[in-house]
């Protein structure tokens, strides 16, 4: 089983790792953001949102998560 303090840790690594391309977008010369556009659109900002939501409110999602399975559980 991980840590508590590696379940924290990935999450962040992946949004510090996702926010790199808007980096790029940000500060690239004018002519070069048609190459960043699709990948900040589509990828990053997409990764950055659920990785923030999870590091935000991931303890509400787990919890539902385990009291669904319990329901279900105890139904069978």
């Amino acid at each position: 089983m991980m840590s508590n303090a590696t379940k924290r840790w990935i999450p962040r690594l992946i949004h510090l790792i996702f926010s790199i391309p808007i980096v790029g977008y940000v500060y690239s010369p004018f002519e070069e953001l048609p190459n960043y556009a699709p990948v900040v659109r589509f990828v990053s900002i997409p990764v950055l949102v659920l990785t923030g939501f999870w590091m935000w409110k991931g303890h509400v999602l787990r919890r539902l998560i385990s009291k669904r399975s319990a329901q279900q559980g105890a139904a069978d």
